[in-house]
């Protein structure tokens, strides 16, 4: 299991160190635009949808969504919610993935301005259209939403847990 504190050294001359487990969280969000956002409803039923996001770190995930779809109203009465970004292209075998466990809801109109900076610069740098305010209040069928982090962690070459800081 890999220490994302320890240092590590090569052990040839020319070999590049191992990567981090927070290298590897930023890779994976930098590397990839969708996540798996998993909700359930008030009687406990799943649901698990791909989501458009942007992060703050590792410990603020953005999306926007349709208040009418249903993780939106599972959010509503169930805000615990598990998130996993990865790329599902890796050959069998390959595949990393970053995992969350978070609370998630509808961005504070005091957070607003900040959390839709964050999401809408991703938009942008990935040649799609800015966000403003307009697109997710009032009347508007969307809302920016924000899932905090209280666990995040990668799986290990024996698919232990490793904790990721969420700094």
């Amino acid at each position: 299991m890999q220490n994302d504190t320890a240092a590590t050294s090569p052990e040839t001359p020319g070999e590049t160190p191992a990567e981090t487990p927070t290298d590897t969280a930023r890779r994976l969000i930098e590397q990839n635009t969708y996540l798996t956002l998993a909700t359930a409803d008030a009687d406990g039923r799943p649901w698990a949808s791909p989501v458009w996001f942007a992060a703050r770190g590792l410990s603020e995930f953005y999306w926007v969504s349709r208040i009418v779809r249903r993780h939106s109203r599972n959010l509503e009465v169930r805000p615990e919610v598990a998130l996993v970004v990865f790329d599902s292209t890796a050959p069998v075998g390959r595949a990393e993935a970053l995992n969350v466990d978070a609370v998630a809801g509808q961005v504070d109109d005091a957070d607003l301005a900040a959390a839709l900076a964050v999401y809408s610069g991703r938009s942008v740098d990935r040649g799609l259209p800015p966000w403003d305010e307009a697109a997710v209040t009032g009347d508007a069928p969307h809302r920016l939403y924000v899932a905090r982090a209280t666990d995040v962690f990668v799986l290990d070459e024996t698919e232990g847990r490793v904790s990721v800081p969420m700094r």
